[in-house]
C-alpha cells in the first residue's frame, strides 16, 4: 500500500469520524498541498526515517509558517502510529525517530504576529467610524481577543448587558456538505469552538457594551426598513452583519481587512493581528497569564506562555526596576 492510498484511506476511517470539521478541512488540504505531492508514492515500508527526516527538513527550508510544519508533522505521526496499531500495515512508526531543523525552532515576533503599535491603532480607531463596515468586528476583535469564526458565530443571545460580558459557545465554519446527488460544496454553518477551552465568558467594559447596544439598536432599525427584504438568518441572530440583515462569514472579514485596511492604510494586518494584539497588550500591563489564557480560550497556559511573553520586553525591564527600588530601600 502506498502512503496516498494508505492517506486516503485513514481520512474516511478516522479524521472524518473522530476529527471536527475545521481540522478534517485543515488536514485535507496539508495532506493534497503537502504530503502527497513529495512522498505520496512511496510504499508505506519504504517510509524509513531518512526518508521522513529529509522530507521534513526540506518543509523547514521551505520557509512554510511554524504552524503548517506542525500540522504536517502530526498528520504523519498519527497516521502512521494507526498503520503499526491498529492496522498492522507496518511494524513501527517510522516517524518517532523524526527531528526538525532547529534553526527554525524559533520564538514568533511581533512582525510574525502582526501585533499592532499604538499609532497604528489610532489610525485604525480614526478611520473605522461607525458607518464603516468594519465598525464592529473590529472592536470586537481589539476588546475580546477572539478567533475570526468566534466573531462571525456570536449571537445577541451571547452578550449580557447586566453583567458586561460576551459569552463564546459557537464559530462559524466552512463545512463541506454532501448532497442527496453526491455532489460536494461549502456551506458557512454554526459549530462548536475548536477547543473545549474555547468555551468561556469574557468581561468587557462600557465602551464595547455602548457600541453593541447602539448596533442593537441600529439593525432593529434596519429590519424594519427593508422588512420583506431583510435578509434574517431564520435559526441564528447573529451580532455582525449587513445593514441588509446578511450575516458577516470569515471571508467576508477577509475581504475587509484585505482590501478596507491593508490596501487602503498600507497597514500590515489581518483579523488575527487583533487578538495577538489584545493579548500582548494585557500582559505587558501586568495581567496573570492564567487570566490571559482563559479569555483567549487556549487550552494551556503553555500556549499562551511560549507565544507572548517572549514579547513583551517591557515586563522585564518593569521588573529590574522595581527590583532595583526595593534594593535601594535596603
Amino acid at each position: 500500500m502506498t502512503l496516498h492510498d494508505f492517506l486516503m484511506f485513514w481520512q474516511i476511517e478516522y479524521v472524518q469520524l473522530q476529527l471536527k470539521p475545521n481540522t478534517q478541512e485543515n488536514y485535507r488540504i496539508t495532506i493534497k498541498n503537502h504530503i502527497l505531492p513529495h512522498i505520496g508514492k512511496y510504499k508505506l515500508k519504504s517510509l524509513t526515517p531518512h526518508v521522513l527526516q529529509q522530507f521534513m527538513n526540506l518543509k523547514v527550508r521551505e520557509g512554510l509558517a511554524r504552524q503548517t510544519i506542525s500540522i504536517i508533522q502530526g498528520i504523519l505521526n498519527k497516521s502512521l502510529k494507526q498503520a503499526v496499531y491498529r492496522y498492522k500495515y507496518i511494524n513501527e512508526n517510522p516517524m518517532q525517530y523524526v527531528e526538525l531543523l532547529k534553526e527554525k525552532d524559533r520564538k514568533p515576533t511581533k512582525d510574525d504576529l502582526k501585533i499592532q503599535s499604538k499609532e497604528n491603532l489610532r489610525l485604525l480607531n480614526e478611520k473605522i467610524n461607525e458607518d464603516h463596515p468594519f465598525y464592529l468586528p473590529f472592536h470586537i476583535g481589539f476588546h475580546c481577543g477572539v478567533r475570526v469564526g468566534e466573531l462571525c458565530g456570536l449571537e445577541w443571545k451571547h452578550i449580557n448587558f447586566d453583567e458586561m460580558t460576551v459569552e463564546i459557545e459557537q464559530q462559524l465554519i466552512n463545512k463541506k456538505i454532501t448532497d442527496e446527488n453526491g455532489k460536494e460544496y461549502f456551506k458557512w454553518v454554526v459549530a462548536t469552538p475548536k477547543s473545549k477551552a474555547g468555551y468561556r465568558t469574557i468581561p468587557v467594559g462600557r465602551t464595547l457594551m455602548e457600541m453593541l447596544k447602539k448596533t442593537k439598536k441600529k439593525q432593529i432599525r434596519n429590519r424594519l426598513k427593508y422588512g420583506e427584504f431583510y435578509l434574517q438568518d431564520p435559526d441564528h441572530d447573529f451580532v455582525c452583519k449587513k445593514e441588509n440583515g446578511e450575516h458577516y462569514t470569515p471571508a467576508v472579514i477577509k475581504y475587509q481587512t484585505r482590501d478596507l485596511i491593508r490596501k487602503k492604510l498600507g497597514i500590515d494586518f489581518n483579523y488575527h493581528s487583533l487578538r495577538h494584539t489584545h493579548a500582548t497588550m494585557l500582559i505587558e500591563s501586568g495581567q496573570q497569564i492564567k487570566t490571559v489564557q482563559k479569555r483567549l480560550g487556549h487550552s494551556r497556559s503553555a500556549i499562551t506562555e511560549d507565544r507572548y511573553v517572549h514579547l513583551t520586553q517591557k515586563m522585564a525591564r518593569d521588573a529590574a526596576d522595581i527590583f532595583d527600588s526595593i534594593a535601594k530601600d535596603l
